[in-house]
């Protein structure tokens, strides 16, 4: 069964056709900037411009980087101020004339990971971290996703949202040292465990990229597993969305 994924980032918007039955992408997959204003109308036709690539006509599932709720972007996050209230699948096939689901991304990526990656089988409550220009979330009880988890806006000093202080750009901004990022992540996996007392973090984007060096750097007693899907996972969990058409 083939699909379409399109995972929508800060800067840049990528897609390409996924077989389900692997999760393994059937064609390289395409990129395009995301336009700056990122505005409804702009983000619509850079979506165009991709599945115009690739002739696609069929249904098409989105990971979009905020809460969205049946269609509906809910929250700003950081976005544009005019996609508040847009309902994106409407928008999207108005110019696309394609189908449309569309979930937070964070979700989308939290999907791949529990279907093809270390959350596979795992029961219980598992926790999908996203470490990249913020911090993503995906959570699910038992495999089953429970959509719109924000982790990253937790509050932190001086109410600033968490993923301020531990996500990837800021160890990047302030060029942080592996032992000085270690410690912000064992801050943040700390207060998840609070929150939430997880049976599993599953610890994708930017910390998977060195985990072999971070992983003994962590001293967190949560259980910890590195991300396996990559920089798939997003296209990967969109396209599973998108089966809503079958």
């Amino acid at each position: 069964m083939q699909l379409f994924g399109i995972d929508i980032g800060g800067s840049g918007i990528k897609g390409a056709p996924v077989d389900l039955e692997t999760g393994e992408l059937t064609a390289e997959r395409f990129r395009v900037e995301t336009p700056r204003p990122a505005t409804p109308d702009a983000m619509a036709k850079a979506v165009k411009q991709l599945l115009d690539h690739f002739k696609w006509s069929g249904p098409v599932g989105v990971g979009f980087p905020t809460i969205v709720s049946k269609g509906q972007c809910k929250s700003m996050s950081n976005l544009h101020k005019d996609w508040v209230n847009v309902h994106i699948d409407k928008l999207f096939k108005s110019v696309c004339g394609n189908d449309f689901v569309v979930i937070n991304d964070a979700d989308a990526a939290g999907l791949a990971e529990m279907s093809y990656g270390a959350g596979k089988g795992e029961d219980g409550l598992v926790v999908t971290i996203t470490l990249g220009t913020g911090i993503g979330s995906g959570v699910f009880h038992d495999g089953k996703l429970i959509p719109n988890f924000e982790f990253g806006h937790l509050r932190y000093k001086k109410f600033k949202p968490v993923e301020k202080y531990a996500a990837d750009s800021i160890r990047k901004h302030k060029k942080l040292k592996l032992t000085e990022w270690a410690e912000r992540l064992d801050y943040f996996f700390n207060y998840l465990n609070r929150v939430c007392s997880p049976d599993l973090i599953i610890v994708g984007g930017g910390a998977s990229k060195r985990w072999e060096e971070l992983e003994p750097l962590l001293s967190t007693n949560v259980r910890l597993e590195v991300a396996r899907t990559k920089n798939e996972a997003g296209i990967i969990g969109a396209a599973m969305a998108s089966k809503d058409f079958l």
